[in-house]
């Protein structure tokens, strides 16, 4: 559907968080899939945009970018160390209970 969220990948996200998702039909994208590894995180950020692709990530900087990208399609964030089950019942939550257009510009923290 139009109005359900995808995710973009970090490239650090586990691989088991993306089969996660998968099995449940969330359209996830990773960087490895879209030739991005090794991309600065702003370049990160705007490719995700540019998709229309919630970034998801456990890197701290995307906190301090979406200060300075705030025109975003959304991050969504968690610290390293979340379990793979936290992390995927978190993404799923958001992409549940959220729509793309309310994700716009804005962090959601796992």
């Amino acid at each position: 559907m139009a109005d359900e969220i995808k995710f973009f990948m970090d490239e650090h996200v586990p691989p088991a968080v993306t089969r996660g998702l998968r099995r449940r039909g969330v359209d996830v994208l990773t960087a490895q899939e879209a030739n991005m590894l090794n991309q600065d995180d702003d370049i990160l950020l705007l490719f995700a945009t540019s998709q229309e692709r919630v970034m998801f990530t456990q890197d701290e900087d995307f906190l301090v970018l979406h200060h300075k990208i705030p025109e975003h399609a959304g991050i969504a964030y968690t610290p390293q160390g979340t379990s793979i089950g936290d992390m995927v019942r978190g993404l799923l939550l958001i992409h549940d209970v959220l729509t793309p257009e309310e994700m716009r510009g804005r962090i959601e923290y796992l």
